[in-house]
């Protein structure tokens, strides 16, 4: 039981980690792409 704890735990902060990447890509590539745009 308590390896199952363990593997539920481990999904949650995999999964808390791979939103933190998805939202400081999504921020740098809205930072990037207002850069760009500016330049023209």
């Amino acid at each position: 039981m308590v390896s199952m704890e363990l593997v539920a735990l481990e999904l949650f902060f995999v999964g808390l980690l791979g939103l933190a990447f998805l939202a400081i890509l999504f921020v740098s590539g809205v930072v990037v792409w207002n850069l760009y745009r500016g330049q023209r």
